[in-house]
C-alpha cells in the first residue's frame, strides 16, 4: 500500500481509503453484515489505514459495523465519520435534512463514539454545508470537541471555496471531502488547486462513480428498486450508454498495465498532486482487493493525454 500525507494535518493515510457507505446497508441493494465487516478486515489486512463512514450511511449500522469488524485495530486506525444529517423526517435521501446546529453535533458525537467503540474520531468532518447554521457556530463546537479529546482533526465535505475560506477562520480544517471522478470533474477548477495552496488534504469520495467505472455493466442492467442508481443521471439513457464506452475504451489502456478498468480509475484519481487519498466502498472481501490496486502504480503522460481524448469524445 501507498501512504501519503494529508494536507498539512501531521496525518498519514493510505492513498486508498475503505468508504463504508455501501456497507450500511442501505440504498445499495441488499448487504451482508457478515460480508461487509469481512471487507473491513480485509482492507485493514491489505494496509488499509483510513475507514470512511458516517451516522447516515446506514442510519448507525455502518458505524456499529466499523467498531464491531475493527475494534481491536482501534489504535492503527484512522477513523472518519461525519456529523450534520438529520434523519426523523424520513429515511430516503431526498427526505434527510442538514442539521450542523452546536446542539446536534453534541448528540452526534456521542452516538458515533458509542456506535464505534472508541472514545475519539480522528476526522470529524461536517458531512454537507447547512445554510440554516452560521458556519462560526459549527466549527467552534468542533474545536470545543477537538480541546476535549473527542476530535483530533476537523474535516469538512461537499464545500466550495468560498465555504473553505470562511471555515478557515473559524478553525484549521484538515481535510476536505468532494466528489471527483474521471466522469465527474469540476473541482480540478478551483476546488483542488485551492486545497494545495492551502495545505488541505483530500479525500476523494466516487473514484469509481458509484460503481460506473468498474466495467460491472452492461446496457440492459436493472437496478433494484431500493439502488440509490436507479434514479442517478450517469445511469438513464444516453448518458449511461456513452458513460458505458467511455468504459471499453479505457480497458486497454488498463490491459497494458495488467489491471482492471477499476484500478485504471482510482489510479487516475490519485494523479492529481492535491488529492491524499482515493476512499472507494466495498461489500465483500474481492471488491477491497481489487480496489487498493489502484494504488502504487502512475500512468504515464501519453496515457494520461489519452484518456483526456477518450473523455472529450461526444
Amino acid at each position: 500500500m501507498e501512504y501519503r500525507s494529508l494536507g498539512k494535518s501531521g496525518l498519514t493515510v493510505s492513498a486508498v481509503g475503505f468508504g463504508a457507505w455501501a456497507a450500511g446497508g442501505v440504498w445499495w441493494g441488499e448487504v451482508e453484515d457478515r460480508e461487509a465487516m469481512a471487507a473491513m478486515q480485509r482492507a485493514f489486512d491489505l494496509g488499509v489505514t483510513l475507514f470512511d463512514t458516517a451516522p447516515a450511511y446506514g442510519f448507525g449500522h455502518s458505524e456499529e459495523l466499523l467498531g464491531r469488524a475493527l475494534g481491536p485495530h482501534r489504535s492503527e486506525l484512522i477513523i472518519a465519520t461525519k456529523f450534520g444529517l438529520d434523519w426523523s423526517a424520513g429515511r430516503r435521501i431526498g427526505e434527510l435534512r442538514r442539521d450542523a446546529s452546536r446542539q446536534r453535533i453534541l448528540q452526534e458525537i456521542d452516538d458515533s463514539l458509542r456506535r464505534l467503540k472508541t472514545d475519539y474520531i480522528d476526522l470529524y468532518q461536517q458531512h454537507w454545508p447547512d445554510p440554516s447554521t452560521p458556519l462560526e457556530e459549527t466549527m467552534t463546537t468542533l474545536l470545543e470537541l477537538q480541546q476535549a479529546g473527542k476530535v483530533r482533526h476537523i474535516g469538512v465535505s461537499n464545500f466550495d471555496v468560498p465555504l473553505l475560506e470562511e471555515a478557515l477562520r473559524y478553525a484549521p480544517i484538515a481535510s476536505l471531502q468532494p466528489p471527483y471522478s474521471l466522469l465527474r470533474r469540476d473541482v480540478e477548477a478551483e476546488i483542488l488547486p485551492f486545497c494545495q495552496q492551502n495545505g488541505i488534504g483530500v479525500l476523494v469520495y466516487g473514484p469509481l462513480q458509484h460503481g460506473l467505472l468498474t466495467g460491472k455493466f452492461t446496457p440492459e442492467h436493472v437496478f433494484a428498486e431500493d439502488d440509490f442508481r436507479a434514479m442517478r443521471p450517469e445511469f438513464q439513457g444516453e448518458q449511461y450508454l456513452r458513460n458505458l464506452r467511455i468504459v471499453d475504451m479505457l480497458e486497454p489502456i488498463a490491459a497494458a498495465h495488467g489491471v482492471t478498468v477499476a484500478q485504471l480509475a482510482i489510479a487516475w484519481t490519485l494523479m492529481h498532486p492535491a488529492v491524499s487519498c482515493a476512499l472507494v466502498g466495498a461489500k465483500r472481501p474481492s471488491q477491497v482487493e481489487e480496489n487498493v490496486g489502484g494504488a502504487g502504480w502512475r500512468l504515464t503522460e501519453d496515457e494520461m493525454q489519452r484518456i483526456e481524448e477518450i473523455l472529450a469524445m461526444p
